[in-house]
């Protein structure tokens, strides 16, 4: 852990930051305090990478995985920004040295302190397969020596099953040593890959010396093929069991399962007085110096602005050392379980490793391919608005990104050409469980609106014909006003139900967290007198606006499912918009 830097910001979104945690060539992990005092670990892309693809991809797919494994083996993803530079992701800080730090300092551990860690790691290991995911990168410098346990970090190369990989310029995945001989000939790393680098981890920590020795890479792969594992000294059943799971066929290995029964535990790792122990290898946290002051929004505040006083927190860390880089390679954050799921440029938003990094924070091996499908909790609360005709629900009930200040009144100043897509939206409609309402496109999105809409009743709807949208809004009894209202613009935006890839628009097996393809912002009340609705067409109407970019609609038939409307009440600046109806249809 490093003291921060002059160059460094003061707060990545809105994350205060600490220290330094770690550095790679991809970019800079920090440690940071959440507003509400938590901790968290930010990883952030240097600048001269974010043009690259791949790399963003690869980031993509890497916040993907770690925002789908939930498990007490790994940290969760705190909040995450791909819509503007920087971009970054954070997880939970888990304090406590990695293992490769702790065999380091204090040598090879104690052969039933072995068993426990193994049986432990193990059980985490069956956890992550239990998602669809193979992490491809296990080794001591990603498993942290927590206080309730271990935690595997560093999720930048792990794939999901049956996901195809990213290239990789001829490289295998993961770390020289702990990488399964099967993957190493060209073959996929699956489960038993893993099973292969927890047996490497588990000689290492046993012994204190590298599992198949040190050179350069070559050397120490070919080894890792065609020598035996270094167990010199270690008691025989635990050698026995190391020597099982790195086995040169990987159907030979045992699975996490019957690892963790010839472990044979009966107590608690926590209690073991060695593990215990080695949680005095870490590092306090930093208390910041008073004077820097947040900017909202994920833009970095420099050093030299004043900044926010938090109380000291005792916690420990120690430095987590990166692993080798590997080869090739903001939502404006408010509230910590929000995550994009989108990537820059063309679809702008979607969505380290240093001291207790949470999963998937190394900044070495940006090879991530996701697990299929995306999260969908928080979905299907009956709320707002169905077809025309039908009102739309709860507003005020919360919303989307930060919500910004848009007061009810634009008189007098003419609206935004269009809205800005710099955050990500929550909303998500699906239609009735009813059949028959469901049969009339009738549905509800998830949440309800930042702001109240205006009139006594504000009605949208949609309607599907071939391969178009007829999008509806209107204020109901607006037209027995005795004089027109101020306007009052709204913009309507139209998400798909998956995330898009930027370059063919087709759809990742991923929810769509972006704003989506808007519509340029319009009064309202431009029918007042006549009490019509005003309609809009997708995809002729509309288009995305990231970054400066601007971006058409991609055609229904792209993305079959559940599409989500919301509409915004837009002021005077791209970027002031908060939500004031959701509602959705039906495609395929």
């Amino acid at each position: 852990m490093e003291a921060l830097r002059d160059v460094d910001p003061a707060q990545i979104g809105a994350h205060a930051l600490l220290a330094r945690l770690g550095a790679g060539g991809m970019g800079q992990v920090y440690l940071g305090r959440s507003p509400g005092g938590r901790l968290v670990a930010v990883k952030v892309i240097r600048d001269e990478i974010t043009g690259h693809p791949e790399a963003l991809a690869r980031f993509r797919r890497e916040a993907e995985t770690v925002r789908a494994v939930r498990s007490a083996y790994t940290a969760n993803l705190i909040d995450a920004s791909l819509a503007a530079a920087p971009y970054w992701l954070a997880t939970e800080y888990v304090a406590g040295p990695t293992l490769g730090h702790a065999v380091a300092e204090r040598g090879g551990l104690p052969a039933d302190t072995c068993l426990r860690l193994f049986a432990a790691l193990a059980e985490g290991l069956a956890s992550v397969h239990g998602y669809g995911v193979t992490h491809r990168d296990l080794k001591p410098q990603n498993v942290i020596l927590g206080a309730q346990g271990p935690q595997l970090i560093d999720f930048g190369i792990a794939r999901g099953v049956g996901e195809t990989a990213l290239t990789q310029d001829g490289h295998a995945p993961g770390t020289p040593g702990y990488t399964a001989p099967e993957v190493l000939r060209g073959a996929e790393a699956g489960a038993a890959a893993d099973v292969f680098a927890l047996g490497a981890t588990m000689a290492y920590a046993a012994t204190g010396r590298p599992p198949y020795g040190t050179g350069d890479a070559a050397t120490v792969s070919y080894r890792a093929v065609h020598e035996p594992v270094d167990l010199a000294g270690v008691a025989p059943g635990l050698a026995a069991l190391i020597g099982a799971c790195v086995a040169k066929d990987p159907a030979e290995r045992p699975d996490p399962a019957e690892i963790v029964r010839r472990c044979g535990v009966r107590d608690a790792l926590v209690d073991d007085p060695v593990y215990a122990g080695l949680g005095a290898l870490g590092e306090p946290v930093p208390v910041p110096a008073p004077a820097r002051v947040p900017v909202p929004g994920s833009a970095p505040v420099p050093r030299s602005a004043p900044a926010p006083i938090f109380g000291p927190v005792p916690v420990a860390g120690a430095v987590h050392a990166l692993p080798t880089e590997g080869p090739g390679y903001p939502y404006v954050a408010t509230r910590p379980e929000e995550f994009p799921a989108r990537p820059v440029g063309r679809r702008g938003l979607w969505a380290g490793a240093g001291v207790a990094v949470a999963a998937a924070l190394a900044l070495a091996a940006w090879k991530l391919v996701p697990p299929a499908g995306g999260e969908g909790s928080g979905r299907g609360a009956e709320a707002s608005a169905g077809p025309a005709g039908t009102p739309a629900g709860n507003p005020g009930a919360g919303g989307v990104g930060p919500a910004p200040a848009a007061s009810g009144g634009a008189a007098g100043k003419p609206p935004a050409e269009y809205i800005e897509g710099n955050r990500i939206s929550r909303y998500f409609w699906l239609p009735s469980t009813d059949p028959e309402r469901a049969a009339h496109g009738t549905g509800a999105c998830n949440l309800g609106a930042e702001q109240k809409p205006p009139g006594a009743d504000f009605q949208v709807g949609a309607e599907v014909s071939g391969k178009s949208v007829k999008i509806s809004m209107r204020v109901k009894y607006a037209e027995n006003s005795p004089a027109k209202p101020d306007p009052y613009y709204v913009s309507v935006a139209v998400r798909a139900p998956h995330d898009l890839d930027p370059q063919t628009g087709q759809p990742f097996p991923m929810d769509n967290r972006s704003v989506g393809f808007t519509s340029k912002p319009v009064d309202i009340y431009s029918k007042w007198k006549t009490g019509e609705f005003l309609t809009l067409t997708y995809p002729d109407d509309f288009a995305e606006h990231v970054n400066g970019r601007t971006y058409p609609g991609v055609p229904l038939a792209n993305d079959p499912g559940d599409w989500t409307l919301v509409f915004y009440h837009v002021e005077d600046d791209p970027t002031k918009y908060a939500s004031i109806a959701c509602s959705g249809f039906q495609v395929g």
